[in-house]
């Protein structure tokens, strides 16, 4: 008699086991693939993606704040890479905020600074910003002239260096830019000194950390290379002053234009207060000033702001008094990095240039 079939059952084994755990890893894998070539493909998901976490950063005010009785530096808002966060996000933690103020027609100067000083890269500005624990960016308003600010946005998506202000870019309100962009600075960084500089002078970066990293037992600092001079009362002249009846025949004691500091203390201050409480004097440099005036601020000195040429201990140079600033920017500014004084020199004086 035959016998009868016998039946088997397969029992799970570990190799099926392993074998199951590994197709779905594969499965895991090949999606995950999938999907990063899709956003990589498309430049909608992927174009944010160029520098890792943007640096440039638009900043806004909220109009209903301001008017409700928020003082001038309520109301902030930021949008970074697409999106706008809040006033609330913690700011970022540095020495120095150095904000270069450029103009819609300083393309060329934000070219040969980027070729010299500036680092023109995304790596570089981060390893800048650690070796000094100063912060970089280009700060620039706004324009109706569509032409300009498509150019603009160009600019920033190829080098992610910038600070955009939501007001208008214009040279009649320099004063107002100024105030915009220490409100701004101050929202987003939390820094011991703000710098404003123009993107016409030659900068040692190196050293003008060492500067801001001095020890200093007043708090308020108003950082610069100090001046006098006279008021300007003829119409046709450049520094012409409308409010010179104000002000008598010499300015007081102020810090030239092209670059000085506030300490965090007196930016503080600054933002407190409502933008309108502020008088605006048409010459920027002498608009601060007489703030600092108000202030129980300490007016600090630095003639290595304002050196004419390269030295072993120069911070900026421009071709005082000839210029506020470099004459013919765009040239001089590669002429003096191509001097080994200029560029290369140690950032602390050696015995032999003491």
């Amino acid at each position: 008699m035959p016998s009868s079939p016998k039946l088997f059952y397969a029992r799970p084994s570990s190799y099926s086991r392993r074998s199951a755990v590994l197709i779905f890893c594969l499965l895991i894998g090949f999606s995950g693939f999938v999907f990063g070539f899709i956003a990589i493909s498309r430049p909608g998901l992927g174009s944010n993606c160029k520098f890792g976490k943007p640096l440039s950063v638009s900043v806004t005010w909220d109009k209903s704040s301001i008017v409700s009785g928020g003082g001038g530096g309520g109301g902030i808002s930021r949008r970074s890479g697409g999106g706008f966060t809040n006033e609330g996000q913690k700011r970022h933690k540095v020495m120095g905020f150095v904000g270069i103020q450029t103009g819609f027609g300083s393309t060329g100067r934000r070219k040969s600074l980027r070729q010299t000083w500036f680092p023109s890269d995304h790596q570089g500005l981060q390893r800048l910003e650690e070796s000094t624990g100063l912060v970089f960016r280009f700060v620039i308003g706004r324009t109706n002239d569509a032409s300009k600010m498509s150019a603009l946005k160009k600019e920033v998506a190829e080098y992610d260096d910038f600070l955009l202000l939501d007001i208008e870019e214009e040279y009649s309100k320099l004063p107002y830019k100024t105030l915009a962009f220490f409100k701004a600075a101050y929202a987003l960084y939390e820094s011991d000194f703000y710098v404003k500089a123009d993107d016409d002078i030659y900068l040692r970066p190196d050293r003008l950390s060492l500067l801001l990293a001095k020890e200093r037992p007043h708090s308020q600092t108003y950082l610069g290379c100090l001046k006098k001079g006279p008021v300007f009362t003829d119409p046709k002249l450049k520094w012409y002053e409308p409010l010179s009846n104000l002000l008598g025949k010499e300015y007081f004691l102020h810090a030239y234009g092209p670059i000085y500091a506030l300490s965090a203390d007196v930016v503080a201050s600054l933002v407190a207060l409502r933008n309108n409480s502020f008088r605006m004097f048409s010459n920027e440099d002498v608009t601060i000033g007489s703030w600092m005036l108000a202030m129980n601020v300490n007016h600090e000195d630095s003639k290595h702001l304002c050196e004419a040429e390269c030295s072993p201990s120069s911070i900026a140079v421009w071709d005082i008094p000839k210029c506020s600033g470099l004459c013919n920017p765009e040239k001089r500014m590669l002429e003096l990095h191509e001097k080994d004084i200029c560029s290369k020199s140690s950032t602390l004086p050696t015995e032999e240039e003491d």
